[in-house]
Protein backbone atom coordinates (compact mmCIF):
# COMPACT_ATOMS: atom_id res chain seq x y z
CA UNK A 1 0.00 0.00 0.00
CA UNK A 2 1.38 3.66 -0.63
CA UNK A 3 1.66 4.93 2.79
CA UNK A 4 0.62 8.32 1.36
CA UNK A 5 -2.63 7.17 0.98
CA UNK A 6 -3.18 6.26 4.78
CA UNK A 7 -3.65 9.59 5.83
CA UNK A 8 -6.21 10.94 3.56
CA UNK A 9 -8.96 7.72 4.40
CA UNK A 10 -7.62 6.89 7.88
CA UNK A 11 -7.95 10.78 8.96
CA UNK A 12 -11.32 11.32 7.54
CA UNK A 13 -12.36 8.15 9.81
CA UNK A 14 -11.34 8.95 12.72
CA UNK A 15 -13.97 11.05 14.17
CA UNK A 16 -16.63 8.77 12.75
CA UNK A 17 -15.20 5.65 14.13
CA UNK A 18 -14.78 6.80 17.61
CA UNK A 19 -18.77 7.15 16.93
CA UNK A 20 -19.09 3.80 15.45
CA UNK A 21 -17.10 0.71 17.09
CA UNK A 22 -19.28 -2.38 16.43
CA UNK A 23 -19.09 -4.41 13.38
CA UNK A 24 -22.34 -4.71 11.25
CA UNK A 25 -23.62 -8.13 11.49
CA UNK A 26 -24.56 -9.74 8.54
CA UNK A 27 -28.53 -9.69 7.54
CA UNK A 28 -30.31 -10.73 5.27
CA UNK A 29 -32.53 -9.20 2.80
CA UNK A 30 -36.69 -9.34 2.97
CA UNK A 31 -38.60 -11.81 0.76
CA UNK A 32 -38.91 -9.85 -2.21
CA UNK A 33 -38.97 -11.92 -5.89
CA UNK A 34 -38.45 -8.22 -7.65
CA UNK A 35 -34.90 -8.07 -5.51
CA UNK A 36 -31.89 -9.67 -6.90
CA UNK A 37 -28.04 -9.04 -5.49
CA UNK A 38 -24.57 -8.51 -7.40
CA UNK A 39 -21.50 -8.39 -5.82
CA UNK A 40 -18.28 -5.96 -7.16
CA UNK A 41 -14.87 -4.44 -5.68
CA UNK A 42 -13.76 -1.35 -7.49
CA UNK A 43 -11.26 0.44 -4.89
CA UNK A 44 -12.56 2.44 -2.39
CA UNK A 45 -16.11 1.03 -1.01
CA UNK A 46 -17.06 4.65 -0.07
CA UNK A 47 -16.62 5.75 -3.77
CA UNK A 48 -18.37 2.34 -5.44
CA UNK A 49 -21.43 2.40 -3.02
CA UNK A 50 -21.75 6.29 -4.52
CA UNK A 51 -21.39 4.80 -7.91
CA UNK A 52 -23.98 1.94 -8.05
CA UNK A 53 -26.61 4.29 -5.80
CA UNK A 54 -26.83 6.76 -9.05
CA UNK A 55 -28.04 3.96 -11.09
CA UNK A 56 -31.81 3.93 -11.54
CA UNK A 57 -32.97 0.56 -10.22
CA UNK A 58 -30.57 0.14 -7.45
CA UNK A 59 -32.46 -0.09 -4.64
CA UNK A 60 -29.54 0.08 -1.81
CA UNK A 61 -25.43 -0.66 -1.63
CA UNK A 62 -23.61 -2.32 1.46
CA UNK A 63 -19.91 -1.74 1.81
CA UNK A 64 -17.80 -4.86 2.89
CA UNK A 65 -15.39 -7.17 1.91
CA UNK A 66 -15.71 -10.43 0.02
CA UNK A 67 -13.22 -12.81 -1.58
CA UNK A 68 -10.73 -13.50 1.45
CA UNK A 69 -10.59 -16.52 3.94
CA UNK A 70 -11.08 -14.89 7.69
CA UNK A 71 -14.81 -14.95 8.77
CA UNK A 72 -16.13 -11.58 9.79
CA UNK A 73 -13.06 -9.28 9.11
CA UNK A 74 -12.74 -6.08 10.50
CA UNK A 75 -11.58 -2.66 8.17
CA UNK A 76 -8.16 -2.92 10.22
CA UNK A 77 -7.86 -6.46 9.62
CA UNK A 78 -8.37 -5.95 5.97
CA UNK A 79 -6.11 -3.15 5.12
CA UNK A 80 -3.55 -4.74 7.46
CA UNK A 81 -3.19 -7.19 4.70
CA UNK A 82 -3.09 -11.19 4.81
CA UNK A 83 -6.93 -11.58 4.85
CA UNK A 84 -7.62 -11.87 1.08
CA UNK A 85 -10.64 -9.96 0.99
CA UNK A 86 -11.65 -7.16 -1.43
CA UNK A 87 -13.35 -3.94 -0.23
CA UNK A 88 -16.78 -4.58 -2.12
CA UNK A 89 -20.24 -3.44 -2.25
CA UNK A 90 -22.95 -5.84 -2.43
CA UNK A 91 -26.10 -3.75 -4.96
CA UNK A 92 -29.80 -4.72 -3.96
CA UNK A 93 -31.77 -4.04 -6.92
CA UNK A 94 -34.80 -4.48 -8.94
CA UNK A 95 -34.14 -6.81 -12.52
CA UNK A 96 -37.49 -5.45 -13.69
CA UNK A 97 -36.30 -1.46 -13.62
CA UNK A 98 -32.08 -2.46 -14.70
CA UNK A 99 -30.32 -5.45 -15.48
CA UNK A 100 -27.22 -7.26 -14.64
CA UNK A 101 -26.12 -6.01 -17.83
CA UNK A 102 -26.92 -2.67 -16.83
CA UNK A 103 -24.76 -2.66 -13.13
CA UNK A 104 -21.68 -4.41 -15.45
CA UNK A 105 -21.74 -1.53 -17.92
CA UNK A 106 -22.13 0.84 -14.50
CA UNK A 107 -19.19 -1.03 -12.95
CA UNK A 108 -16.21 -1.01 -15.81
CA UNK A 109 -17.14 3.45 -16.05
CA UNK A 110 -16.42 3.38 -12.23
CA UNK A 111 -12.77 1.78 -12.50
CA UNK A 112 -9.81 1.56 -13.77
CA UNK A 113 -9.43 -1.83 -15.30
CA UNK A 114 -6.04 -1.25 -16.42
CA UNK A 115 -4.41 -0.97 -13.45
CA UNK A 116 -3.95 -5.21 -11.30
CA UNK A 117 -2.83 -3.15 -8.28
CA UNK A 118 -5.42 -1.26 -6.18
CA UNK A 119 -7.61 1.63 -7.74
CA UNK A 120 -6.31 4.78 -8.16
CA UNK A 121 -4.70 6.72 -4.87
CA UNK A 122 -5.71 3.50 -2.89
CA UNK A 123 -2.80 0.74 -3.57
CA UNK A 124 -2.92 -2.98 -2.42
CA UNK A 125 -4.78 -6.11 -3.12
CA UNK A 126 -7.46 -5.14 -1.19
CA UNK A 127 -8.37 -2.47 -3.57
CA UNK A 128 -8.10 -4.58 -6.90
CA UNK A 129 -11.35 -4.34 -8.68
CA UNK A 130 -13.10 -7.69 -9.40
CA UNK A 131 -16.56 -8.60 -10.28
CA UNK A 132 -17.88 -11.39 -8.30
CA UNK A 133 -20.21 -13.83 -10.07
CA UNK A 134 -23.10 -15.70 -8.10
CA UNK A 135 -24.46 -18.30 -11.25
CA UNK A 136 -23.17 -18.72 -14.31
CA UNK A 137 -25.53 -16.41 -16.12
CA UNK A 138 -23.41 -13.52 -14.08
CA UNK A 139 -20.41 -15.73 -15.17
CA UNK A 140 -21.62 -15.45 -18.68
CA UNK A 141 -22.27 -11.72 -18.95
CA UNK A 142 -19.42 -10.38 -16.73
CA UNK A 143 -17.31 -12.71 -19.27
CA UNK A 144 -18.90 -11.23 -22.46
CA UNK A 145 -18.64 -7.22 -21.37
CA UNK A 146 -14.42 -7.90 -20.10
CA UNK A 147 -14.55 -9.17 -23.63
CA UNK A 148 -16.52 -6.49 -25.37
CA UNK A 149 -14.17 -3.87 -24.10
CA UNK A 150 -10.85 -6.14 -24.63
CA UNK A 151 -12.55 -5.95 -28.48
CA UNK A 152 -12.81 -2.68 -28.78
CA UNK A 153 -9.71 -1.38 -29.61
CA UNK A 154 -10.04 1.40 -26.68
CA UNK A 155 -7.05 0.31 -24.83
CA UNK A 156 -3.54 -0.76 -25.36
CA UNK A 157 -2.76 -2.07 -22.07
CA UNK A 158 -4.54 -5.55 -21.30
CA UNK A 159 -7.62 -5.51 -18.75
CA UNK A 160 -6.32 -6.08 -15.23
CA UNK A 161 -9.74 -6.46 -13.44
CA UNK A 162 -10.89 -10.26 -12.65
CA UNK A 163 -13.79 -12.43 -12.30
CA UNK A 164 -14.36 -14.38 -9.50
CA UNK A 165 -16.56 -16.68 -7.95
CA UNK A 166 -18.83 -14.77 -5.89
CA UNK A 167 -17.72 -15.95 -1.91
CA UNK A 168 -19.05 -14.99 1.45
CA UNK A 169 -19.56 -11.18 2.14
CA UNK A 170 -19.16 -9.58 5.43
CA UNK A 171 -20.09 -5.90 5.64
CA UNK A 172 -17.95 -3.24 7.36
CA UNK A 173 -18.20 -1.51 9.96
CA UNK A 174 -21.54 1.58 10.67
CA UNK A 175 -19.19 4.38 9.52
CA UNK A 176 -18.18 3.09 6.30
CA UNK A 177 -21.92 2.72 4.86
CA UNK A 178 -23.06 5.59 2.87
CA UNK A 179 -20.29 7.51 3.92
CA UNK A 180 -20.26 9.92 0.86
CA UNK A 181 -23.54 10.93 2.26
CA UNK A 182 -22.99 11.12 6.06
CA UNK A 183 -19.72 13.23 5.49
CA UNK A 184 -19.87 15.20 1.84
CA UNK A 185 -16.95 17.45 3.21
CA UNK A 186 -14.97 14.37 3.76
CA UNK A 187 -15.45 12.07 1.24
CA UNK A 188 -15.56 15.23 -1.33
CA UNK A 189 -11.72 15.88 -0.44
CA UNK A 190 -10.72 12.28 -0.77
CA UNK A 191 -12.12 11.38 -3.39
CA UNK A 192 -10.58 14.56 -5.08
CA UNK A 193 -7.62 13.82 -3.62
CA UNK A 194 -7.49 10.61 -4.97
CA UNK A 195 -7.97 11.28 -8.55
CA UNK A 196 -10.09 9.01 -8.98
CA UNK A 197 -13.12 11.45 -11.06
CA UNK A 198 -9.93 12.33 -13.56
CA UNK A 199 -8.95 9.45 -13.79
CA UNK A 200 -12.40 8.04 -14.90
CA UNK A 201 -12.88 10.79 -17.27
CA UNK A 202 -9.13 10.10 -18.71
CA UNK A 203 -10.39 6.18 -19.33
CA UNK A 204 -13.55 6.52 -19.87
CA UNK A 205 -14.36 10.06 -21.53
CA UNK A 206 -18.15 10.89 -21.84
CA UNK A 207 -19.10 7.38 -20.49
CA UNK A 208 -17.21 7.58 -16.93
CA UNK A 209 -19.58 7.31 -13.97
CA UNK A 210 -22.92 7.00 -15.73
CA UNK A 211 -25.72 8.39 -13.40
CA UNK A 212 -23.27 11.09 -12.16
CA UNK A 213 -25.12 14.04 -10.73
Amino acid sequence: MNPAVIPIRGLLSIPVLLLACMLVPATGFADDEERATALFAGGCFWCVEEAFDAVEGVVATTSGFAGGHVENPSYERVVAGGTGHYESVLVEYDPSRVSYQDLLYAFWRNVDPLDGGGQFCDRGDHYRAAIFAGNEDEYRAARASKAELEQSGRFEEPIATEILDRTTFYPAEEYHQNYYQKNPLRYRYYVTRCGRYARLNQVWGDEARPGKK
